[in-house]
């Protein structure tokens, strides 16, 4: 039986306007080792049967990283995620993530059958930035370029002009500024500020944010730097400005697991979601990763810093979306060929550019 946490997200409009709505994750209880290790060779032996692979987000819960890795699927995030899923020979491809990831996937290869563990685990930046309200304010712009983030719908991508990752957005929006071009930003007003600030781009925004680093605080990093004043500060830019601010290194979630594996400091305070120290620890197990504090809600919370809806991902899930096909991601015709003329846009360009293929590491120029 799963358990089921409430919580309140702020949805906010392009306007400013915010609402308060509740959404819910479904998360299991930990399973007993002897079920759990049933559970993982049922899995092994149902994507060998079904020709499928298994690819899963740095934030999903450990034993799911492990198991694509050891099946021969691959831990990464989410364009990685769609790329791996495009070039293997697979003809299924079961996603671990959130439903953006699976729509990417899909968009990617729409020859292959894409697989969720469970089609409602999404993100509250997709959710906060519904097609029909995206689509009237790109019209209340028609001069502006449009530039959405990867963490969006197959329908908001389908009325972009370009998609970018983090690792990529500030290459891209400098080329776009260097063209005289004006941008519309959407959904990630904190990563949208972070670019605008880097580059001088004339950008207006879409006003939403990340629920897991939205909640980071500055003051909080702050005091926690002082308790540990030899280490690094990684940030993710989907963070405040007041905890970049703080930051020797803002990146995308490959720059922050490549600058704890190559980095000479010894211990490294992390401002992301915490499902990403499960590979930094693996892969750098002599350096110490310290949780940034959100403070949470309460005093008793200072490292609450998961997404919910990753956390919606289980064993038991991947082996019933296997078994049964269940959770199929499915994007309209028409949609999906407009959507992938904004992605396709941003891999020509990585390829010509090289934006983007050094793991996405980004100079924090407002550092201290």
């Amino acid at each position: 039986m799963s358990m089921t946490h409430h919580f309140d997200y702020t949805l906010q409009n392009a306007q400013g306007g915010t609402c308060i709505a509740q959404a819910w994750a479904k998360v299991e209880p930990p399973l007993p080792a002897s079920e759990k290790y049933r559970i993982q060779q049922s899995i092994k032996q149902a994507l060998a049967a079904k020709n499928a692979v298994l690819i899963a987000h740095y934030y999903v819960d450990g034993d799911i990283q492990d198991l694509a890795i050891e099946t021969g699927g691959c831990v990464a995030d989410s364009l990685e995620m769609a790329r791996f899923g495009r070039d293997h020979r697979a003809d299924n491809l079961i996603v671990a993530g959130v439903r953006f990831m699976g729509e990417t996937a899909k968009i990617l290869s729409p020859e292959k059958r894409i697989f969720m563990p469970d089609l409602e685990a999404t993100c509250s930046l997709d959710l906060g930035c519904p097609a029909e309200a995206f689509s009237a304010f790109c019209d209340n712009h028609p001069d502006r370029t449009v530039v959405v983030y990867a963490n969006t719908s197959a329908a908001v991508k389908a009325r972009a002009d370009w998609m970018v990752t983090s690792a990529c957005a500030l290459a891209i929006v400098s080329h776009l500024k260097d063209q005289g071009k004006k941008i519309l930003w959407a959904p990630d007003r904190h990563l949208g500020r972070y670019i605008q600030d880097q580059t001088g781009a004339d950008m207006i925004m879409w006003n939403g944010d990340c629920i897991v680093h939205n909640e980071f605080k500055g003051e909080e990093l702050s005091m926690l730097k002082k308790l540990h004043p030899g280490a690094q500060i990684l940030v993710h830019p989907e963070s405040p400005e007041s905890v970049v601010a703080h930051a020797d290194l803002v990146g995308s979630t490959s720059a922050l697991l490549n600058a704890v594996i190559h980095g000479d400091a010894t211990q490294y305070i992390v401002a992301t979601d915490k499902g990403l120290f499960h590979r930094m620890q693996q892969l750098a197990p002599s350096k110490q990763i310290i949780e940034a504090p959100t403070a949470g809600e309460s005093a008793t919370c200072k490292s609450c810093a998961h997404c919910p809806w990753m956390a919606m991902n289980s064993l038991n899930g991947l082996l019933h979306c296997l078994e049964n096909q269940t959770g199929e991601i499915l994007v309209p015709t028409s949609t999906r060929e407009q959507a992938y003329r904004c992605i396709d846009r941003m891999l020509s360009f990585s390829r010509q550019t090289g934006a983007g293929t050094a793991h996405g590491l980004v100079p924090n120029l407002g550092a201290a």
